[in-house]
């Protein structure tokens, strides 16, 4: 029997055991006040109406009323507490799944849609959320009312009673079929909506793409098959619902008939009273109510199930990268840099990038890594922040395995902007802050001072000017400025650019390139290198092939080696950038 993921949401209730001990007794209490109504109504009929007292049935009355008044007041308060604790739930639960996906390193974003991740974020999570605010404790009320129905109708007469058991058997049997199929389709509707939720996603991001190469139409024929997929698995969801909902429903039809017919020949012998039969029928009328239900709850609890195992799925992926037990604290770098005999392959992937790369960094030097594209340069980076791990040798800083030290102590000293800068829909000031929050407001103006970035000053609310989804309101060079920016703003012991200033033209380059050079004489630098301008920066640089280094020395001494300088040369043929003018 497979292991049910929704019963993994209970350690998130267990914070709210008053409001479920609550939930709990007011179920409790409303059950019998809602199944006392028909014993009223066998003894009013039975009684006062039998026997033509009128003044009898006003205390009936008044306790009809009193209890449904009883009843509605506790379904009212439940209700409002099921949804506080609901949500609650589901606002600590995308909390955790938040926290989870950042805690998860980048070779598993790499691998997974972010449609799938939004998907289970928004939409798997609104599902728990219905079922535990409503589907969980109507099943649990429902469950209780149908034991107490049952044993209501065999004390009133135990032949029609043991009648209407029987019943449940085909109920229960239907009801193990249904959640078999119903799982299975609703599983791959909901893996659907992911990869649909992607496509759109993709679309969004990629609008000017699709526009300038006017492949809007083949995208779109693309969604639409996605959404006629989709749309064919839904209506095969909603036909195995339906067919359910229809069996389900005849069968306590079919037994109210018989339990009618049966009924009246025990009224007409005197096995059972007028008052008896109307109690009987009600309870079977009150019954069939949560019958029909169950297959709307059913399918509820099955959508939930199978979103939980969608959720659960992330959760129970373990961190790759994550702190060693024991890990030390880097309070304050040298910058002593040094990667040994390192080799790397991405997960899933069959080649190797690095293959015995090793380098040394002197706390202090600035580096230049020079190589054809493929080469690993950005592999050798990306390990330098530990955002991978090297599946062989080792990294250190200050002598220390980087693996050995905390991640967060490690990215305090280490600056990283990307050739491809990534901004947030937030402010100026929040995007230059995403790593140091602490920074003063002389620490900003000087670190846009460097990156040339001033011209953020002059726009609409200055520093708190919104620069929408991935910073596309601003041109590729604002970007990449405001990106530089941002490393340099806690003043690093460690920086490292990847290809900083490839999309700034040639005057903007040499003005950032100025104003970096005393920020990078007061710390250890790894500048990966594009255009021969850039070297200049360096004090030293290394030429990178096939994932490892086969050259080192000044910039003057390489240009006696080839490959080095072939590199060099086809990039300086390349076109700049048009100017970059704020």
């Amino acid at each position: 029997m497979r292991e049910r993921a929704l019963f993994r949401v209970g350690p998130y209730l267990r914070p709210h055991k008053k409001r479920i001990a609550f939930i709990t007794g007011s179920s409790a209490l409303s059950i019998p006040a809602q199944l006392s109504i028909p014993l009223i109504a066998e003894a009013a009929i039975d009684g006062p109406i039998a026997h033509h007292n009128k003044a009898g049935l006003v205390p009936l009355f008044l306790l009809a009323v009193g209890l449904g008044i009883f009843e509605l007041t506790l379904t009212y308060r439940r209700r409002l507490q099921l949804a506080r604790l609901a949500t609650n739930v589901e606002t600590e639960l995308r909390d955790d799944f938040y926290e989870q996906l950042q805690r998860l390193e980048v070779g598993f974003h790499d691998t997974w849609q972010s449609g799938q991740l939004l998907s289970r974020a928004h939409s798997d999570i609104s599902l728990i959320r219905r079922f535990a605010s409503f589907g969980a404790i109507f099943l649990v009320i429902m469950i209780f009312e149908v034991c107490a129905i049952f044993a209501l109708l065999l004390h009133l007469d135990w032949r029609l009673g043991l009648l209407t058991m029987a019943t449940a058997i085909p109920v229960l049997i239907l009801c193990r079929r249904f959640e078999r199929s119903y799982h299975e389709v609703v599983r791959e509707i909901q893996d659907q909506t992911g990869d649909l939720t992607t496509s759109i996603e993709e679309a969004a991001r990629g609008i000017r793409v699709l526009k300038a190469f006017g492949r809007g139409d083949e995208m779109f024929r693309r969604y639409d098959e996605q959404c006629v997929k989709l749309r064919t698995t839904e209506l095969e969801r909603v036909q195995i619902h339906t067919r359910f909902v229809w069996v389900l429903g005849l069968i306590p039809n079919i037994t109210l008939a018989g339990v009618l017919l049966a009924g009246a020949i025990a009224v007409s012998t005197g096995a059972l009273s007028i008052g008896g039969l109307v109690a009987f029928v009600s309870y079977l009328l009150i019954l069939v109510f949560p019958i029909e239900e169950l297959a709307w709850i059913l399918a509820m609890a099955e959508e939930a199930e199978t979103a939980a195992g969608r959720v659960w799925e992330v959760f129970d992926t373990e961190p790759v990268i994550t702190d060693r037990p024991n890990a030390a604290v880097l309070v304050r770098a040298r910058g002593d840099v040094r990667f040994d005999n390192v080799r790397f392959a991405y997960p899933g992937g069959d080649t190797p990038v690095l293959r015995g790369f090793s380098l040394d960094i002197n706390p202090g030097e600035t580096l230049a890594l020079v190589g054809a594209t493929g080469a690993g340069k950005t592999t050798v980076a990306t390990l330098l922040a530990r955002l991978h791990d090297p599946t062989g040798g080792r990294v250190t800083l200050d002598g220390f395995d980087l693996r050995d030290l905390t991640l967060r102590s490690l990215r305090e000293q280490v600056g990283f902007a990307f050739e491809e800068p990534t901004l947030f829909s937030a402010s100026v000031r929040e995007n230059l802050l995403i790593g140091h929050p602490d920074a003063t407001e002389g620490d900003i103006e000087g670190a846009l001072e460097i990156a040339q970035a001033s011209f953020v000053y002059d726009l609409p609310w200055g520093l708190d000017t919104r620069i929408g989804e991935q910073g596309l309101s601003l041109s590729g060079g604002q970007r990449q400025r405001i990106a530089l920016a941002r490393a340099v703003v806690g003043r690093p012991r460690v920086l490292v650019l990847d290809d900083p200033l490839s999309a700034l033209d040639v005057h903007t380059e040499a003005r950032v390139e100025g104003a970096l050079r005393p920020i990078l004489a007061n710390c250890t630098a790894l500048i990966v290198v594009h255009r021969p301008s850039t070297v200049s920066l360096a004090d030293r640089a290394a030429l990178i092939d096939d994932g490892r280094i086969v050259a080192t020395g000044t910039h003057r001494d390489l240009l006696r080696e080839p490959r080095y300088a072939a590199i060099l040369s086809q990039a300086a043929d390349e076109p700049q950038p048009e100017s970059d003018v704020a």
